[in-house]
């Protein structure tokens, strides 16, 4: 029985199934009906010399359209800039022959640049694949989230930094705030060295402006100091050969494509805080480290103990504290106390908070805050550092260039276009400022703006009194009465004191 269709041909894995069966022992008819061909066509592949695949096809089916530039101008400017692409090339024969070349020969002159290239081309970079050595290289890299995060309803701006062991694979990631800083580096680098629980040979980056002085060709003073602590030798990749830092780039990619897939089973995007999300990622990277649990189990012995302590993950810088106190800290305004007023402080710069000194001695800690995208500026104003002296000249809000960073929230804007509407700008500005006061007095923020705000939408407006008088009487401790003694109760414990000889300081005068 033929099998074969006619007008069709036959492809080569129809010829390696035929001879595979042929090599097992099956006969003609039996190979040929498993291959889906003709006996006819099994007797054919079987004579030597005979397969059609190997003849060398040395005619043209059709009229070559680049006959006539080809040879004199194409490849011409081709030996001149091998770069040349056939998109370009098309356009220069547009330019000079009119009418003659269209679109339609594009594909057939990108072929033809490519076998060019192929066979006359100059010679093409070769990438020498490396050979990991157990504990003897860690990459680093920062990288974009592909997914929008919120923390508590506002999109969280962020970057993550991953590190990643060559021989194990083993990877640690850590949420980072701001760009590419020393602190970031520095907080992600030792994360991932205690969990760990050791730390390489040699330490890999690429031209990190946090870690190198790229101007200069240097290593950054606080990086060299980071490495020299861990025992790690610097190193960095070539400049524009992204591949020299291969194995954490390309773990960026299987990163941020788990972490979507985690985040649409998980339904949602939102997180309650900074560290719920960092425990959602670390629960993601657990799970990618289960591939090479078993080389990390081997390196792990391997890695260069990890020094007593951690080296500093911030960078210490000193400012003088203005009289409207305010600091400026990378282009960002932000308030502090206002006891420190005049004060040259210290402050720890890390990636996500500032520490406050005064001498050695701590003072604050305030959220690091960073310009949004397009503005080169920001503030960062917590009225509670300032509110007491405000409060003794009320009048100075109207205009105050820190107003608006003055309101906390947007419950508290509308609060002050109610007030500056529906009252006198000097009771306007009075009445904001109580408000805040007392906002701050009784810790009472989110309550007192959600109630006010509500109660100006029914038709009411508190009056400062009515303010005062609410929260006096309900937040003023209940007095308790004391009873009175009765005077003859002091005879009695006379009497009991006189009767008392033996008593060492009775009859001392009092």
């Amino acid at each position: 029985m033929e099998f074969r269709v006619p007008g069709l041909h036959i492809t080569n894995r129809q010829k390696e199934l035929y001879m595979q069966h042929r090599q097992q022992g099956g006969s003609q008819e039996t190979s040929a009906a498993k291959a889906g061909i003709s006996i006819r066509s099994g007797r054919r592949i079987e004579q030597p010399n005979q397969d059609s695949s190997i003849i060398d096809r040395h005619w043209r089916t059709r009229e070559d359209p680049l006959e006539a530039v080809w040879q004199s101008e194409l490849i011409v400017l081709l030996e001149r800039e091998p770069s040349l692409t056939g998109t370009t090339l098309l356009e220069y024969l547009e330019d000079n022959y009119p009418g003659h070349y269209d679109q339609r020969i594009l594909r057939t002159l990108q072929r033809r640049i490519k076998q060019w290239k192929a066979v006359h081309g100059p010679d093409k970079d070769v990438i020498f694949r490396q050979q990991a050595v157990m504990a003897q290289q860690g990459f680093s890299d920062f990288t974009h989230p592909d997914s929008v995060i919120t923390i508590k309803g506002e999109e969280f701006r962020h970057l993550l930094y991953q590190f990643r062991l060559a021989y194990s694979g083993w990877r640690s990631v850590t949420v980072v705030q701001g760009g590419e800083s020393y602190a970031a580096l520095a907080c992600g680098l030792q994360r991932a060295l205690q969990q760990a629980g050791g730390s390489p040979a040699e330490h890999r980056t690429d031209s990190l402006s946090a870690a190198r002085n790229n101007r200069q060709n240097v290593w950054t003073d606080a990086y060299q100091d980071l490495c020299t602590h861990y025992q790690m030798q610097p190193t960095r990749n070539n400049l524009g050969q992204s591949h020299e830092n291969g194995i954490v780039e390309c773990a960026n990619g299987s990163l941020k494509r788990r972490l979507s897939q985690q985040l649409k089973l998980r339904g949602n995007h939102e997180f309650d805080s900074i560290e719920s999300y960092q425990s959602f990622i670390d629960n993601v990277v657990s799970r990618l480290n289960r591939r090479s649990y078993s080389r990390f189990s081997e390196e792990k012995n391997a890695l260069l103990p990890l020094p007593e302590h951690q080296a500093a993950d911030y960078q210490t810088l000193h400012v003088k504290v203005t009289r409207s106190s305010t600091i400026e800290i990378r282009r960002v305004i932000y308030s502090v106390p206002s006891r420190l007023i005049g004060e040259r402080i210290q402050v720890k710069l890390h990636h996500d908070k500032l520490m406050i000194y005064v001498g050695q001695q701590y003072v604050v800690t305030l959220s690091r805050v960073y310009p949004i995208l397009g503005e080169s500026r920001a503030r960062s104003i917590d009225y509670k550092h300032i509110i007491r002296s405000l409060a003794s000249k009320p009048q100075a809000f109207r205009y105050s260039q820190l107003r608006d960073d003055l309101l906390p929230n947007d419950n508290y804007r509308q609060l002050w276009k109610h007030a500056d509407t529906h009252l006198l700008k000097r009771e306007a500005c009075k009445w904001m400022v109580t408000v805040l006061r007392l906002a701050y007095e009784y810790d009472i923020e989110k309550e007192l703006g959600e109630d006010l705000l509500a109660d100006t939408r029914d038709g009411k407006f508190a009056t400062i009194t009515e303010l005062q008088d609410r929260f006096l009487r309900h937040n003023n401790p209940i007095e308790q009465a004391i009873p009175q003694h009765d005077l003859c109760s002091y005879d009695d414990l006379l009497s009991t004191i006189k009767g008392m000889d033996n008593y060492p300081y009775v009859g001392v005068p009092f």
